[in-house]
């Protein structure tokens, strides 16, 4: 398989947002709902938890997948594998299929991170279910899980996949500014379940 098909096909993947496909079938504009956001949590509050759980499942899959298919083609620590992981990241975040008006990608990056490494992606998922458990706010549980994710990273991985954590996480950071303006002036939105 070709590398640059790889990227091209992970970052068309990407670009698919079930989120918005699935409240559209709904007669629903998730922009006008809650956070506006296309993500899982969103979702759930526009939808349902269901609809939430399964939207989640499927951005996470769509990140796992183009990388596992990487690592098997190309290999964990190979440049292809980085990129793979990154083009299927920013085509959630700037999809082409939508104007590139697309969502925070934390379900996708974290497939992407099971993908290269399940022990970080298991360690960042308990810090931020504990984040969530004791605060409430999804967007700081999942700034919090990302900046350990890079931490992580840094003792665990290769440099190659180090930068790929790297750059997602400045990103994830970037696409909730908004969410951590809300948190700092105490309006943001919780989410206790």
């Amino acid at each position: 398989m070709d590398s640059l098909l790889l990227i091209l096909f992970a970052y068309l993947l990407g670009s698919v947002l079930f989120g918005e496909l699935m409240a559209k079938r709904k007669g629903i504009d998730l922009r006008s709902i809650g956070s506006g956001n296309v993500g899982a949590t969103n979702v759930s509050r526009a939808l349902g938890k269901k609809y939430g759980v399964l939207v989640f499942f499927l951005d996470f899959f769509k990140g796992l997948f183009p990388v596992i298919l990487s690592r098997i083609y190309f290999g964990l620590e190979s440049w292809t594998t980085v990129f793979v992981g990154i083009a299927v990241f920013l085509g959630h975040l700037y999809p082409i299929f939508h104007n590139l008006r697309g969502g925070k990608g934390v379900a996708t990056a974290f497939g992407v991170l099971v993908g290269i490494s399940p022990t970080i992606a298991l360690l960042s998922f308990f810090v931020w279910l504990l984040v969530f458990k004791l605060k409430g706010y999804v967007s700081l549980a999942s700034l919090t899980a990302s900046l350990f994710a890079f931490a992580f990273s840094l003792l665990l991985l290769p440099l190659k996949l180090i930068f790929m954590v790297f750059f997602i996480t400045l990103l994830i950071i970037y696409k909730h500014r908004d969410n951590i303006k809300r948190l700092l002036e105490g309006t943001e939105l919780g989410f206790r379940r």
